[in-house]
């Protein structure tokens, strides 16, 4: 192992310490599924009220810029009348899922590193270990089942929000009839589309709940490491989202090959 480059070790350590991590978690929430519920809840509200305002504002702006570089596209073209189908098959498969998961990195991620990282430092974490208190449970395990579940229900919004700026910009921009464009948006929405969509926003969940739990029970150097850690887990987080999207359009792609049709 002393042979081994540290640049080359450590993120390979530090891959393995997530995964360990992430199946630690899931192991917990699969054997015994009950006595922490009430805590996801809570969790889950503080994760609506962190997010709602900035996701709101962040797909609509993104989704107006989207939908106005499409129709510069579709009028080079001269088909204008099949932008729904385009800015859908966008909408749905890449930048509702990708400004999602950013906004939840971004946001939540970075609180529940500080959060558990905090907790680290201050050696609470320690003592309930003492007490007999399983952290990873109580404190872990909460965390990351509220990050999946509100990057799914807010995968939710923002394709709802994105079909809507859709519309106002074709109608307004591209002087498409709303007939239109909802007609050819959907001839192309699938439950194959939808299910995957909402899939991947909860494995993008995962991903931001496993990283930044693991950065913050594993942060030392008081404050400063508290900052680090955070700027780590988020930086992180956006990189294996982007690894991870790449490789599941692939293989979504690959497994629904129906999904390569433009209709």
């Amino acid at each position: 192992m002393a042979a081994i480059p540290r640049p080359i070790l450590y993120p390979v350590a530090e891959a393995g310490a997530m995964a360990q991590l992430g199946c630690s978690i899931l192991w917990s929430a699969v054997r015994r599924p009950v006595g922490y519920w009430h805590a996801v809840l809570d969790e889950v509200y503080g994760v609506l009220k962190l997010c709602w305002f900035p996701l709101v504002l962040a797909v609509s702006s993104f989704g107006m810029m989207v939908a106005i570089l499409g129709l510069n596209f579709t009028t080079l073209l001269g088909a204008n009348n099949r932008y729904g189908q385009y800015f859908f098959i966008v909408n749905i498969r890449e930048f509702s899922p990708w400004i999602n998961s950013m906004v939840v990195a971004g946001i939540v991620g970075a609180a529940l590193t500080a959060d558990l990282g905090a907790r680290k430092v201050r050696e609470e974490l320690d003592a309930l270990e003492i007490l007999g208190v399983d952290s990873l449970r109580e404190l872990v395990l909460p965390r990351v089942l509220a990050a999946i579940v509100m990057t799914c229900l807010f995968g939710v919004v923002s394709i709802l929000i994105g079909i809507i700026t859709g519309l106002i910009g074709s109608v307004l921009i591209g002087k498409v009839p709303a007939g239109e464009y909802l007609a050819t948006l959907f001839a192309n929405l699938t439950t194959v589309e939808l299910w995957t969509s909402l899939l991947k926003s909860a494995l993008f969940g995962l991903i931001i709940g496993v990283v930044c739990s693991y950065k913050g029970v594993s942060c030392s150097g008081g404050s400063m490491g508290v900052g680090r850690a955070v700027n780590q887990a988020v930086v992180i987080s956006f990189v294996l989202i982007f690894i991870v999207d790449f490789f599941f359009v692939s293989i979504m792609l690959g497994l629904a090959p129906e999904l390569q049709t433009v209709r």
